[in-house]
C-alpha cells in the first residue's frame, strides 16, 4: 500500500479552473485519494499550479498545507528523472515535452506514492512501478 498520493498539477488545475471536461472527474478522484491517505505536492507541481495565481498568498489559500503536504523531491528522484528523460529523448520523444513530468513520476516512484494524474502515457512507460490513479483506472 502506498504512503499517500502525489497529485499532478493537471488534476489541481482542472479543479481550480472548473474545467468543463475534466473538472468533475478530477474533483471526485481527488476526494477519493484524500479518503485513502495523505495528499502530497512537490515544488514542481506547486510551480505549475502557480501560473494561475497573482500572489503566493492566493496560491497558499488554494492549496492549504493542511490538505496538501509539501514534499521535497528526493535526490534519488532527481537522478531517476534525468535518466528516464534521457531514455525518452533517445526514443525520439518530442521536444515539446519538458523535464517536469519526469520529476513528478520519479518522485512518486522513489517515495512509493500513488500518482493522481490524467497524463498517463509517459508515466506508464517510464515509471511502471508507480500506481496511477487515472481516468482509465
Amino acid at each position: 500500500m502506498a504512503a499517500g498520493t502525489l497529485i499532478d498539477s493537471n488534476v489541481l488545475l482542472d479543479i481550480l479552473t472548473e474545467d468543463p471536461v475534466w473538472g468533475d472527474w478530477s474533483t471526485v478522484a481527488l476526494a477519493d485519494a484524500a479518503e485513502a491517505g495523505p495528499l502530497y505536492i512537490n515544488p514542481i507541481v506547486y510551480s505549475e499550479v502557480s501560473i494561475r495565481f497573482t500572489t503566493v498568498e492566493a496560491l497558499e489559500d488554494a492549496l492549504p498545507s493542511d490538505d496538501y503536504r509539501r514534499e521535497p523531491i528526493p535526490w534519488a528522484a532527481a537522478f531517476l528523472a534525468g535518466k528516464v528523460f534521457l531514455d525518452y529523448r533517445h526514443n525520439k520523444g518530442t521536444r515539446s515535452t519538458t523535464l517536469p513530468d519526469f520529476f513528478i513520476g520519479a518522485h512518486a516512484a522513489v517515495a512509493g506514492l500513488d500518482l493522481l494524474t490524467r497524463d498517463v502515457g509517459r508515466y506508464r512507460t517510464y515509471f511502471p512501478t508507480v500506481a496511477l490513479i487515472a481516468p482509465e483506472t
